[in-house]
């Protein structure tokens, strides 16, 4: 029961499959852990298997900033206020700034109640706002760089409604790998699975991201990368300067970071070589003319270019060069990121943690995702930073896609 000095109450409801998906044991963890109180008015279970359960609580606590913090976090667990008006708006003060109590998604399909009437937001991500368009009865997400002054904000916790996973009863994909991240789990068969849920992406017509980091080079996986675009797994491909400074270098040196990839020995001179290769391209001008010229026959660049995906290569202020196809303007660099994943159904994440991060950042919960890197900590990050759907795998970049395109049974 509530302790009756609690100054504040909200009444919430949850619905779905609550039980079996512990959600409801959750939602009254978070009021415990953030120091408010509960009652329950109602529960109904559902009968069977595909039955919904409901359940009515009233939420206590002592300060509005504790009652905040608290509906905060259970809207992220499905919750919905029972006694909830329209949502509620303020304009911008200014270009990329918001108003106070400005509500920050998730990556969760989201609602907010206009005119009485549940409207899905637009372009789901976590981290963003909700910018609402009354005459046109929408609303969507956006970047607080792309606020304009006056955009209409949605603020605070009314009228608003986040639609959580629910765990089914039956085997979900990927489900016998949710667990602890470990280094002794059987890679092997999570990468069979990983295969058959790629082809059946693919059959369903939707689109895969790789995001790569320069150790797909440097491991000499880069070849297998080359296998999975040409055979069309990959529609996507993001990274940064160095995993085209490296697979340029190993083109025109056979090096990766000034070591010899077919014996694993450093090369007289070779630390000099990924700055060559940048200086050669910028020389051309992009990678686009280099392959159109000749002067970039193969390798993974030149894959990517001859095959159509969209690559966005975003930089980093410790790039050397950099290479001339490489964005160095962050927020550009991330639009073209957020153009690109459109119609992604999954996402396969290699030895790279910023630029796996930053892309988780913008994924949407229903999307696959899988982070593949020897160091656990790298691969747990992920779901550190949010993008709680991701699968981990600790490995060998070169030895986690040789297996993936034995699996595939792709061609040379």
């Amino acid at each position: 029961m509530a302790n009756s000095q609690s100054r504040l109450s909200e009444e919430i409801k949850l619905e779905g499959h609550i039980i079996d998906s512990l959600i409801l044991p959750r939602v009254m963890d978070v009021i415990m852990d953030a120091g408010g109180n509960f009652d329950v008015l109602e529960v109904d279970v559902g009968t069977h298997k595909h039955a919904i359960s409901l359940a009515r609580m009233k939420v206590f606590a002592e300060t509005q900033e504790q009652m905040d913090h608290i509906i905060t976090a259970l809207q992220e667990l499905g919750a919905q206020l029972v006694n909830s008006d329209d949502v509620a708006v303020a304009p911008a003060p200014a270009a990329g700034a918001l108003p106070d109590a400005f509500y920050s998604t998730t990556n969760l399909p989201t609602e907010v109640r206009l005119n009485g009437r549940w409207q899905p937001v637009e372009g789901t991500e976590m981290d963003l706002v909700v910018v609402v368009e009354p005459d046109q009865g929408r609303a969507r997400n956006v970047p607080i760089s792309e606020i304009k002054q006056g955009d209409l904000v949605v603020i605070g916790h009314s009228g608003i409604r986040v639609l959580p996973p629910q765990r089914q009863r039956e085997q979900e994909v990927f489900s016998f790998m949710r667990n602890e991240v470990s280094s002794e789990r059987p890679n092997k068969l999570a990468i069979a699975q990983i295969a058959r849920t790629m082809r059946q992406v693919r059959e369903a017509g939707q689109r895969i991201c790789f995001v790569i980091g320069p150790a797909i080079i440097h491991s000499g996986a880069g070849p297998y990368m080359e296998r999975l675009i040409r055979s069309g797994y990959v529609q996507v491909l993001f990274g940064g300067n160095a995993i085209a400074v490296h697979d340029v270098e190993s083109q025109l040196f056979g090096t990766s970071l000034g070591i010899n990839l077919t014996n694993g020995l450093p090369v007289p001179g070779g630390h000099s070589h990924h700055m060559r290769a940048i200086n050669a391209m910028r020389r051309i001008g992009s990678i686009k003319r280099a392959v159109e010229i000749g002067f970039l026959r193969s390798g993974l660049m030149a894959e990517a270019y001859r095959s159509g995906i969209d690559m966005v290569l975003a930089g980093s202020v410790r790039d050397d060069g950099p290479m001339p196809d490489v964005i160095g303007d962050m927020s550009e660099a991330q639009r073209q990121m957020r153009a690109a994943l459109q119609g992604v159904d999954m996402c396969i994440m290699l030895a790279t943690m910023l630029h796996s991060i930053a892309t988780g950042n913008l994924l949407a919960s229903h999307v696959k995702v899988v982070a593949v890197d020897i160091n656990p900590a790298t691969v747990t990050k992920l779901a550190d930073r949010g993008s709680f759907q991701a699968v981990g795998i600790v490995t060998d970049a070169e030895l986690f896609l040789r297996e993936l395109v034995e699996e595939l049974d792709l061609p040379e």
